[in-house]
């Protein structure tokens, strides 16, 4: 059986951390998107304080003390280890959430579970160009806000809600050190598709950086997170009190031990250039799955296999350990006709080079991995804000995205999700896309 290399033990004062940190940030209405501003200037973190450079203030920016802080405190902390258990915590916790909304508020977090909106109404593009359904989390009041963050702390293991943590806290970071001032961006919403009561529904959480898609079934006890984008800028940076945070770490280093693990024979077939290209299938887009490319599965060794199947844990791991484990051996059971595809650099060097880029394409898992060669103004002295350390990846299953409920259409919006994706990022944030691997694109 494979092994979910993202469980960690259910510390309940590392998550009440995590999600305090986590809404402050959002309680700010400071969240930034540092790809795509338009001024001039997992999950292995170090630290469970990864957002803690986030300052206390209320949505309308004014000091707030404690009360986040307070109230966050209270939440309990969830222990599931098992698929029912995470759903039925998730349900307790969405309903928890839905019970401080008003009734124009729940009118505008609610759909229907078979609404094509929940295929175009998240990219990652950010919100000014891709609009999100349901509400935005800074527009809300702290109590909201602690509970909109129990969902997702309900949902996801201690890694999968740190790495949402270590996102958010990246976005901050870009704001308190970049040059970028466009508030605007960098925003996030939460959405819900279907009646959580009924045990059949789906929870949208993203922005820029960000796209859940977590798929709920009680009666089927299953739980799917494709697709899902996770992105981030910087991949690593320092909080305020100095711990150092590598959001995506976990995929880095796993992607590498895979790598490494390869004979030269085997280097070769995978082996696509030195150029970083650019994403096939871009999140919020349609997406006609390449196979045939790279290294065939079949041509693993059982270890080789085995840190195959812990790269994709850094996508389908987000939630518990059963869970996890179930999507994985769905994965391995087609991993003969999977083929991994490699561009850039060999080495994880972050001084060296633009990045790495990585396909894993198969008949229930597919995967890209690419590092943005731009900061879209975002540079900060001393830290590398484009290439290794700006990253945007996609996780679909083209069996059974969105559980079946829906077909992907193309993101909303003026850029539409449906764009090329990588080896770049607009010099204005506001420019739209030009294809071609290698070519400026999203932010």
């Amino acid at each position: 059986m494979t092994t979910n290399t993202h469980t960690m033990n259910n510390s309940g004062r590392g998550r009440r951390l995590l999600l305090r940190t986590t809404s402050l940030v959002l309680a700010g209405g400071l969240l930034l998107s540092g790809c795509a501003a338009d001024t001039t200037a997992s999950s292995t973190s170090s630290t469970s304080q990864s957002s803690a450079a986030a300052s206390e203030t209320t949505a309308a920016g004014t000091t707030s003390g404690t009360t986040v802080a307070s109230a966050a405190q209270e939440v309990t902390s969830s222990t599931a280890s098992t698929t029912a258990e995470t759903i039925a915590d998730t349900t307790a916790a969405v309903e928890a959430f839905l019970a401080t909304l008003s009734d124009e508020q729940v009118d505008a977090v609610l759909y229907d579970y078979d609404d094509e909106t929940k295929s175009t109404s998240w990219s990652n593009f950010p919100v000014t160009f891709v609009e999100r359904a349901g509400l935005n989390v800074a527009d809300l009041t702290e109590d909201q806000q602690v509970a909109a963050m129990q969902v997702l702390e309900s949902l996801l293991s201690d890694a999968g809600y740190e790495t949402v943590a270590n996102i958010i806290g990246g976005d901050q970071y870009l704001l308190d050190n970049s040059g970028s001032t466009e508030d605007s961006l960098g925003q996030y919403y939460i959405a819900f598709f279907g009646d959580a009561a009924t045990g059949v529904y789906e929870v949208q959480f993203g922005g820029h950086h960000l796209g859940i898609n977590a798929s709920l079934d009680a009666g089927a006890d299953t739980i799917t997170f494709a697709p899902t984008h996770l992105g981030t800028q910087p991949e690593v940076y320092t909080t305020a009190d100095g711990a150092e945070v590598e959001t995506l770490g976990s995929i880095y280093t796993t992607a590498f031990a895979f790598y490494d693990s390869l004979t030269d024979e085997q280097k070769a077939a995978l082996y696509q250039g030195e150029v970083v290209q650019a994403m096939v299938c871009a999140p919020g887009g349609t997406c006609t799955y390449p196979t045939g490319t790279g290294l065939a599965g079949s041509e693993l060794t059982d270890e080789q296999r085995q840190l195959l199947l812990d790269v994709v844990a850094n996508w389908v791991g987000l939630a518990d350990e059963e869970t996890t484990a179930d999507a994985l051996a769905e994965i391995e059971a087609t991993l003969d006709d999977t083929y991994i595809s490699w561009s850039g650099a060999t080495v994880y060097d972050m001084t060296q080079g633009d990045g790495i880029y990585f396909q894993i394409s198969g008949l229930d898992v597919y995967i890209e991995f690419a590092s943005q060669q731009g900061s879209a103004g975002a540079d900060v002295d001393g830290v590398v804000t484009s290439g290794w350390g700006h990253v945007h990846t996609i996780y679909r299953d083209p069996s059974n995205d969105y559980a079946g409920s829906v077909e992907q259409q193309e993101a909303t919006g003026g850029m539409g999700g449906g764009a090329p994706t990588g080896g770049g990022a607009p010099g204005d944030g506001g420019t739209p896309p030009t294809g071609g691997p290698g070519a400026p694109t999203d932010g």
